[in-house]
């Protein structure tokens, strides 16, 4: 037996024995970077509502670019923070377009990963409308355990310990189990 084989079934038994200690998908970010304000814009937050139901929130910009066209507090992009269901239903729809595999490199030390996806039409179920156009999209998937809230509450807040955070190779075994996800390593290119 393979050492991952064995790491998957300590961390399935363990998850099963203490259920403080099984990962759950705590928020699911999908940001639209736009770049410019205007219709644009309007279009895309349009779409993004479309995609999730919910309303988004338009961000502005930190600082101003001449080259690009956009000043200090230009409204330039829009995000959707989904939560519960609906993040495990969006996730699945769109973990099918880059086919239930990603870059181990898009996970973090704490277990979050990130992936991008060029058009939003590629999503199972969306249809192209030519008055809206074609926006590609950054999904932030947070993954966390049962206790967090103590990270987050106004009274007697504290860190979470070392033991109790998420881990890289949780995260993988996580969504492997959840979703059927692989991750692979980033292939090296070569310019020879």
């Amino acid at each position: 037996m393979s050492n991952e084989a064995v790491n998957k079934e300590y961390f399935l038994n363990y998850w099963k024995e203490n259920p403080m200690r099984k990962p759950r998908i705590e928020k699911v970010v999908i940001n639209f970077g736009v770049g410019a304000s205007g219709e644009k814009l309007v279009k895309a937050t349009n779409v993004l509502e479309s995609l999730t139901g919910q309303k988004p929130v338009q961000r502005k910009s930190r600082k101003t670019i001449r080259d690009w066209g956009i000043r200090k507090g230009e409204p330039i992009s829009c995000k959707v923070t989904l939560r519960g269901e609906k993040a495990y239903e969006f996730l699945r729809r769109t973990l099918e377009v880059v086919e239930m595999r990603l870059e181990s490199g898009s996970i973090d030390s704490r277990g979050n990963f990130s992936f991008g996806i060029r058009e939003h039409i590629e999503i199972p179920g969306v249809r192209y409308d030519p008055q809206l156009g074609i926006f590609g999209m950054d999904i932030c998937v947070t993954i966390e355990r049962p206790g967090y809230r103590v990270k987050r509450r106004r009274i007697k807040r504290k860190n979470i310990p070392r033991p109790h955070q998420m881990t890289r190779e949780e995260t993988m075994i996580f969504m492997e189990e959840e979703f059927g996800l692989s991750f692979e390593e980033k292939k090296e290119e070569s310019y020879y």
